[in-house]
């Protein structure tokens, strides 16, 4: 904070700007109130990156103001600065909220919230006037980053301009005791937004009350209903009715990927998994995320089986809009909510694309007429050890600002192939995009490019100075590409970024894929990093992948080439082994031809695909309906397991210039020891993952670095990354894992902008 200034006579006015998450957020009305309760003047107003306050009176009381501003401020705001220099009194005895100034570098984006309880409460009560409004909102709650068009955050640069509001409406926005008092989504049944239902080809069936009615009956009678909410379309079905739980997995291909679960109330949700105190609190935090709880027995019967198949866990949010409060109070039941796209394209914010492109997938659509700027999808989130880690950064935690000192304005990041984000700097800071998704699709890539235009227009003038990419041959990126980033030092860098770490620090990223300079598959690395540049210190033994991109999909063929790196083609006729049995003679044939002589074979160090070689050898899953789906079983498998012992897995030096090798050998004989004697998958899983926890020590006390960065979608894992935190502290390290950015792909574009944005600029 900078000097107050001096008092003169006793008076002191100041000119404070502050800047954070200040927009959107309810912080000029609560500016005003503030100096109103002191009984200051002045005024309060939006700026590009911040906010301006000019207040003066009695000095005390400008002190108190400061003092109360700093610690009173509204739910969902933070202030990253308080800057104050003095300036001559104007004598003026009002404190004003003034027209916004586009002046300034812009600050952190508006996040989307959810309604608070009092927008909930009046959303129930049948004398208010938005009773059973479904777009009841005010200056603590409602969409922002979704509808907001430009900076400053103001109804003339949001999608809700096409609403002018009603003299009722008006009247609230400018009475200073009002919580809409400059509310910028306010409005009300008389001149917001409204809802219909259409039936598949875009009809309209009915409006407002009678079309939640009707949509509610519609999923009750096992419809899936496609319903426009606050960042795009949700496919929503009863999550009781196997059948229409089946209808849905059959219509939008995904056979066995968990569905996320939409619950009325806390209460609802309580009734179907355990939920800790800090696991509450993100649900109930203005976010709204999806949180993965633990089912309990009693909640067995109360939604269909295939809501998540084989899984201990159910992904649960509650309502992020009141248009989804009114809806669950129809059905009164809890039903899923999964994205409204087809597999590879990006979610549906559009009605008429909506129709077009969830065709034969959707019965009925609940829509409303306010667009829908940004289209972003619920975001996912895990609890460990009491603190919230992100697993997929979207609605009310994105687009993330996190500050990378010394960073040069321009840099764009491509981000990954696989759940990409995308990524571009400003001076000092990275502003990192919502999840777009896999970029299997021409839409996806499209949309990756205008979400680059768009953050590239908020920041400082001037085109693109320099643009970071993967390595991935398919990246699908732009023609300029000039900086590219090796996958999982961009990992590393993203969780260092996050952690405002710039010394050097042990990497250890472990994942599925990403291609290496070597030309092999990289996936279970440690690597020494800082911001310009890495070594591998160590990875794990490589082996082959028969198949390539189709051993990605059956763990039982990373498990054949385990096998046979460690004994050759003839392990591949013992029958014993249950990834061997899981083939036909003429399919082992073929691998045994194809493992021989090298034919589409390529060499990966990736700890993923020995997750899904170990879950394979101990007959859990030799096959996957989803990415992760093996690791998966092999750590739910292993809970309850407190008193596993590791396996051997020695590090081997193959030469003083060349990076150590984990050697998996002596871990997998021992699996396959411990399977033939029969012991069970879970006890095989546990010591597995005490193994590798083990490992990361061993590594870290060959390098000697105090900070260790645990990163990669290998440590969305739970048990692994609490084993390895645990082992590493117990060490003497300082472990460090992801909090607000993901540990998996979503965090690569972040990395690979730290990396190009401390480079000098590269000449032209």
């Amino acid at each position: 904070m900078g000097s107050p200034g001096a008092a003169c006579d006793g008076a002191l006015s100041l000119r404070v700007e502050v800047t954070g998450a200040v927009q959107g957020v309810g912080f000029r009305p609560f500016a005003h109130r503030l100096a109103a309760d002191l009984g200051l003047a002045g005024s309060v107003q939006n700026l590009s990156g911040g906010v301006r306050i000019d207040i003066e009176g009695e000095a005390d009381r400008v002190r108190s103001f400061l003092s109360r501003l700093a610690t009173e401020i509204p739910a969902g705001a933070q202030i990253d600065d308080v800057a104050t220099s003095p300036r001559a009194a104007r004598g003026t005895k009002r404190f004003e909220i003034l027209e916004s100034l586009s002046e300034g570098a812009p600050g952190p984006l508006p996040l989307d919230s959810a309604p608070c309880s009092e927008c909930v409460a009046e959303l129930f009560e049948p004398e208010a006037r938005r009773h059973q409004y479904p777009f009841v909102s005010c200056a603590a709650c409602g969409p922002r980053y979704s509808i907001v068009q430009a900076l400053p955050y103001d109804r003339s640069r949001t999608s809700m301009r096409v609403f002018p509001m009603c003299s009722e409406c008006q009247a609230e926005y400018l009475d200073p005791w009002d919580r809409r008092f400059h509310a910028q989504t306010n409005c009300c049944p008389a001149c917001g937004p409204r809802v219909e239902l259409w039936d598949a080809t875009g009809r309209r069936l009915s409006r407002d009350a009678a079309a939640l009615r009707q949509a509610g009956r519609a999923v009750l009678d096992g419809a899936v209903v496609a319903l426009k909410g606050l960042g795009g379309f949700q496919l929503i079905v009863d999550a009781a009715a196997p059948q229409a739980v089946e209808r849905l997995r059959t219509r939008k291909g995904r056979p066995e990927k968990p569905f996320a679960l939409l619950v009325r109330d806390v209460e609802q949700a309580r009734q179907l998994c355990r939920i800790s105190a800090a696991e509450l609190s993100t649900l109930r935090s203005a976010a709204a995320p999806i949180v993965l709880l633990e089912r309990i027995p009693e909640g067995a019967g109360r939604v269909a089986d295939g809501v998540a198949p084989e899984n201990p866990d159910l992904g649960v949010m509650l309502p992020a809009t009141p248009l989804h409060h009114l809806l669950l109070d129809e059905i009164g039941s809890p039903v899923v909510a999964t994205s409204g796209n087809r597999s590879g394209d990006p979610i549906c914010h559009m009605e008429s694309q909506a129709v077009a492109r969830l065709e034969g997938m959707a019965d009925l659509f609940l829509v409303h007429d306010r667009p829908v700027v940004h289209p972003i999808d619920d975001s996912v989130v895990r609890v460990f050890r009491g603190q919230p880690c992100v697993l997929r950064a979207a609605r009310g935690y994105a687009p993330i600002s996190v500050p990378v000192p010394g960073a040069r304005a321009g840099v764009v990041g491509w981000g990954a192939h696989l759940k990409n984000t995308v990524a571009v700097s400003a001076r000092g800071r990275v502003r990192v995009s919502p999840h777009i998704g896999d970029l299997h699709s021409p839409d996806s890539r499209a949309l990756a490019a205008r979400t680059v235009e768009w953050l590239g227009r908020l920041e400082e003038p001037g085109a693109t100075t320099c643009s970071a990419v993967d390595l991935h041959p398919e990246s699908g990126q732009e023609p300029e590409q000039e900086v590219q980033v090796q996958h999982h030092y961009a990992h590393v860098l993203a969780c260092m970024a996050e952690h405002d770490v710039s010394e050097p620090v042990l990497g250890i990223a472990w994942d599925g894929n990403g291609y290496g300079p070597d030309g092999t598959i990289w996936g279970g690395e440690f690597l020494v990093c800082d911001r310009r540049d890495f070594r591998r210190a160590a990875h794990l033994r490589t082996f082959p992948l028969p198949g390539a991109e189709r051993a990605i999909r059956e763990g039982r063929r990373a498990a054949l080439g385990v096998l046979y790196e460690l004994h050759g083609s003839g392990v591949l006729d013992d029958l014993d082994l249950a990834p061997v049995r899981s083939f036909r003679a003429s399919e082992r044939r073929t691998i045994a031809r194809m493992l021989e002589r090298g034919l589409n074979c390529p060499r990966t160090s990736s700890m993923g695909r020995l997750f899904d070689a170990i879950a394979s050898l101990v007959d859990l899953r030799h096959k996957t309906g989803f990415e992760g789906q093996a690791a998966m079983a092999l750590e739910f498998s292993s809970r309850g397991r407190r008193d596993a012992a590791a396996y051997p897995f020695p590090l081997v030096q193959s030469g003083s210039d060349r990076p150590l090798t984990a050697d998996w050998g002596p871990l997998v004989e021992a699996v396959i020891r411990d399977a033939r004697v029969g012991l069970t998958a879970g006890w095989i899983s546990a010591c597995f993952h005490e193994t590798l926890a083990a490992l990361t020590v061993a590594v870290a006390e060959r390098e000697g670095l105090g900070r260790v960065v645990l990163t990669g979608g290998c440590f969305q894992n739970q048990r692994l990354l609490e084993r390895a935190m645990d082992r590493l502290r117990n060490a003497g390290f300082d472990p460090l894992c992801h909090r607000h950015v993901p540990p998996n792909d979503g965090g690569v574009a972040l990395g690979q902008v730290v990396h190009a944005s401390t480079q000098p600029p590269m000449e032209v």
